[in-house]
């Protein structure tokens, strides 16, 4: 049997060729997980190209333009209480969000690594220094951290990587360590110590494969837990500096308004409520297909 024979054979039989074709094959399965996948990528392609798709820049101003109703010619969602175009500003807040979310998730997963895999891996002593500096952090509430580094650093976006990286990396770091305190002891780890393997090797290529599994899970609803928190310090006036739009910003500016012109926030929190649950339907089918039970 040719190889193009076997690939149809399988495909005919329903069988994946590799663990990341199950893997997708389970994914697949749960049709929320799909259609929140979908709605992810258009909302980073939308994010990414506000310049290109927004119909005017966020800080231009329309004078007697003021609260405009959705659907008035040429504002599609409307306009607020400076003649602003509320669909401009939601794609630009939308870019922001992602972007302060995704970076500041990066991070997170950079220093829980560097403290995880260490811990995890050296043990001991180390072990018990860095899990004792992880459990005083977790000690204190990490949102409530993030509002007194920001009142303390000003608004700014780095202001608000910096206060939401540090105050998300722990439960990933203590993740981390227990995925690497698992797989130690697993036969093929020890395999592999066998064969010569040591150090740096044994965690890359034999252990931290398999834990990025409930790493991928974690970060998928650790990127929406930072757009709410981002979302949140804008509403208490400590999130990226004006004229840059935020959704916590524009509730905040829109909610005086809210009974006579609900669009002003309607939209705003439409949009950013549909993203979070995108992400978090995402993270349900990253669960799914990274089930060792279902492996």
């Amino acid at each position: 049997m040719t190889a193009t024979d076997a690939s149809t054979a399988a495909g005919q039989h329903g069988k994946p060729r590799s663990e990341w074709s199950r893997r997708w094959a389970r994914f697949r399965r749960n049709r929320l997980a799909v259609v929140g996948l979908v709605i992810v990528v258009i909302a980073c392609i939308a994010a990414a190209g506000a310049p290109l798709f927004a119909p005017y820049h966020y800080a231009t101003l329309g004078p007697g333009d003021e609260f405009l109703p959705t659907g008035s010619p040429g504002h599609l969602m409307g306009t607020d209480i400076l003649g602003r175009d509320i669909l401009s500003r939601v794609l630009y807040s939308l870019r922001t969000a992602l972007f302060i979310a995704v970076v500041a998730e990066l991070l997170s997963l950079i220093l829980s690594f560097a403290i995880g895999l260490f811990a995890g891996y050296k043990g001991g002593k180390i072990d018990q220094w860095l899990m004792a500096g992880t459990d005083i952090m977790f000690a204190f509430p990490g949102y409530l951290f993030a509002v007194l580094l920001v009142a303390v650093l000003g608004r700014s976006t780095s202001a608000v990587i910096l206060a939401l990286t540090i105050g998300s990396w722990v439960g990933l770091s203590r993740l981390l360590r227990a995925q690497i305190l698992k797989f130690k002891t697993l036969e093929f780890v020890e395999a592999g110590r066998a064969m010569g393997a040591t150090g740096w090797t044994l965690v890359m290529r034999y252990m931290v494969p398999g834990a990025m599994g409930p790493v991928l899970v974690s970060s998928s609803f650790g990127i929406p837990a930072n757009m709410l928190a981002e979302s949140g310090l804008a509403l208490l006036g400590l999130g990226v500096a004006p004229p840059m739009p935020s959704v916590g910003t524009m509730i905040n500016d829109g909610y005086r308004y809210v009974q006579s012109f609900p669009h002003l926030i309607g939209w705003p929190v439409l949009v950013f409520v549909l993203i979070m649950l995108a992400f978090t339907w995402v993270g349900d089918g990253f669960r799914d297909a990274f089930d060792v039970d279902e492996s």
